[in-house]
């Protein structure tokens, strides 16, 4: 190649992010011929990428020197000035740029970056938007807006994609990918183009929107909080900042301020029933019932035929609707509710129950899900194939080989098992206790396993990815789990982590914090089923909306936990729901004695303790134990005899627990 394709080739390199490719080029560049002033502006360009700030400019400002008419150099002069802390120097540069060429796009994005570490907010939002208003790509961009609008996800990459081939460090093609993989739950896949395109502007508004989500769905709380509150100074006028901002808070374990954010949503957008129902959640969070249904009803009044909304009321548990609702509900769906249709299923199904027609329940969960199933399907030959690799990769070899591996650290309590199978009850016994803080459901581990996963072409990656794995890498990881949720602790020396479908992967859980806890909440399995069946996720657990697909996912379960007992055994300690409910204090000192942690009384008030649960058993758990919901998959026997079949012989090993059902245990 000559030196015009070399250098194309360098220029590539620099903004696909291969900064130190690019610099190793441009310095063999640049002894050829040492005053071609592209190669010197893409050398500066990439010190100041490879975070060689003083570097960059002495190359920029010999540049400069000689040829100061050099806008692309210019512009570069002034990010690496800003990054070297002189952001009065770098305005003073970029407005020489702007004053010649008021429609350069780059020079824009680097002042609006100027501009924020000045504190001048509300300029700095300006030259933002006139560097949306310059961009070359601004029709394609719009275009490919549109398709994503319209949730065609397909098409929108295309789009995005098509002008990231013309330049890879285009940072709102990059951000629109980014918020299409944040739609197909791709947080790392955001994560990285939003980062990739901070190296052309740190502050752009744009990037902050899609980075707080995808920080958020990483676990990493305290990056996400920072692009929250950036977002609040640069744009608090837009109901959109505080919606992210309620997200972080949520995440965070600060109820109020979530609840305060969505208001503030609210008052910027107060047609947007969607933000009255988020509303409703965070009450709801919070215990306060009352003020739960009056936000759900504010925003069925907004939009009658908003399904999540009718849902919403019916999980409220002792919520009863009138016969005019239920009127509604049935007007609704024969209208045509669209998307609204599975969650009005669900809802009605409740209804029904409430007036005693279990067979007609039956039937509206039975459509709720189906329609579920088909938007969103569950591949559970897949799900049992991955089971059997991770039983087959955690044997007694793997553990005898990685004895000692791992970070100390014996703070995490986790609770695994299968939705509504008493999981939010064990962890709310726990942080009734003073040296145990309540968190939620936590993502941390299944970001690792997301991560592993990705280390295939095929994204299947783990536990198999794990094979080769140092002593030291383990250790990592349980670094980084424990500074992940270390904002969530409230300072107390234990926490919980109560997200059920890490029962897959106690395996690795103990590979990098051997020390950590592990309770598995377990309920008799026609119960366990039924009750997923019937509650409307709002979103995952992907596998409960069929009944044979629910009892082949529950002998997975009861495989993968008898596995743990065979290669890591004592480190399991299972609870069964209906033994809690029958002898509460026996059961609740044992579960103490498993954990380490003194007996207290106030683990027996547990429907005493004021703190946020943002599970579907929210209000269970504030109530002292009761038994009518053990057994009750009886109401429901004949339709149940699918998932009876699909569990087979594993309903054998319940049968105690059936017997004492029969006996009015």
């Amino acid at each position: 190649m000559d030196f015009s394709q070399r250098l194309q080739q360098a220029h590539a390199a620099l903004r696909a992010g291969n900064a130190a490719t690019a610099e190793r080029a441009l310095r063999t560049l640049a002894l050829e011929q040492p005053r071609q002033r592209e190669c010197q502006w893409l050398l500066g360009a990439a010190l100041l990428d490879l975070g060689r700030g003083a570097e960059s400019i002495a190359v920029l400002d010999s540049l400069l020197a000689r040829e100061p008419g050099f806008a692309p150099a210019r512009i570069d002069l002034a990010r690496a000035r800003r990054q070297a802390g002189q952001p009065h120097e770098a305005r003073a540069i970029v407005r020489e740029v702007l004053q010649k060429s008021p429609h350069e796009h780059l020079a824009w994005l680097a002042y609006g970056d100027i501009l924020v570490d000045l504190g001048q907010y509300d300029d700095a939002r300006e030259a933002f938007e006139r560097a949306r208003l310059t961009d070359p790509q601004r029709p394609a961009i719009e275009q490919a807006g549109v398709a994503l609008a319209a949730r065609d996800w397909k098409r929108a990459e295309q789009l995005f994609r098509a002008i990231l081939r013309g330049d890879p460090s285009h940072t709102a093609a990059l951000c629109g990918l980014a918020a299409a993989s944040l739609e197909v739950d791709r947080p790392h896949d955001a994560q990285r183009l939003l980062r990739h395109a901070q190296r052309r502007s740190a502050w752009l508004p744009l990037i902050h929107r899609g980075l707080a989500p995808a920080l958020l769905q990483l676990g990493r709380l305290e990056e996400a909080g920072a692009s929250a509150r950036f977002l609040q100074r640069i744009e608090p006028q837009s109901a959109q900042t505080w919606v992210t901002s309620a997200g972080v808070a949520i995440r965070s374990l600060r109820q109020e301020e979530a609840l305060s954010a969505y208001e503030r949503a609210v008052q910027l957008r107060p047609a947007d029933s969607g933000l009255r129902m988020s509303i409703g959640h965070v009450q709801k969070t919070l215990g306060d019932r009352a003020a739960s249904e009056a936000s759900y009803k504010a925003a069925l009044a907004m939009d009658p035929r908003l399904g999540e909304a009718w849902w919403s009321l019916a999980d409220l548990k002792n919520y009863s609707f009138a016969d005019p609702e239920l009127a509604e509900m049935q007007r609704l769906l024969a209208a045509g509710a669209g998307s609204g249709a599975a969650p009005l299923h669900f809802a009605l199904g409740k209804a029904r129950e409430q007036r005693g027609d279990y067979r007609g329940a039956f039937g509206h969960y039975a459509r709720g899900n189906a329609l579920r199933h088909a938007a969103e399907p569950f591949d559970i030959a897949a799900f049992e194939v991955r089971c059997g690799r991770i039983r087959g990769f955690f044997d007694h070899a793997f553990f005898a080989a990685h004895a000692g591996c791992g970070a100390p650290g014996a703070a995490p309590i986790f609770i695994v098992g299968l939705p509504r199978s008493g999981s939010t009850l064990l962890e709310q016994i726990l942080a009734s206790h003073s040296r145990v803080a309540g968190t939620m459901e936590l993502p941390n581990i299944l970001n690792i396993v997301a991560q592993l996963d990705d280390m295939v072409p095929a994204r299947d990656g783990y536990p198999q990815a794990l094979a080769h794995a140092a002593a030291a890498e383990f250790a990592a990881l349980g670094r980084r789990y424990l500074q992940e949720t270390a904002p969530l602790t409230g300072g107390r020396e234990r926490f919980t982590d109560k997200l059920p479908n890490n029962f897959s992967h106690v395996g690795l859980i103990h590979a990098i914090l051997p020390q950590a806890t592990i309770i598995d909440a377990r309920r008799h399995p026609m119960d366990a089923c039924f009750s997923t069946f019937r509650q409307h996720f709002a979103e995952g657990q992907t596998f409960s909306r069929d009944l044979e697909t629910l009892g082949r996912y529950y002998r997975c379960y009861l495989a993968l936990m008898d596995h743990w007992d065979a290669v890591l055994p004592g480190k399991v300690l299972h609870v069964q729901y209906e033994d809690v409910v029958r002898a509460p204090e026996a059961q609740i000192r044992r579960l103490l004695a498993h954990c380490g942690l003194a007996f207290e009384p106030a683990c027996l008030e547990f429907h005493a303790t004021r703190r946020a649960v943002r599970t579907a058993s929210a209000e269970q758990v504030r109530q002292p134990l009761y038994s009518s919901s053990v057994g009750y998959w009886r109401n429901f026997e004949y339709e149940l005899e699918p998932l009876r079949r699909a569990l087979g012989d594993d309903l054998r090993r319940f049968d105690g627990i059936a017997a004492a059902d029969q006996g009015g245990g």
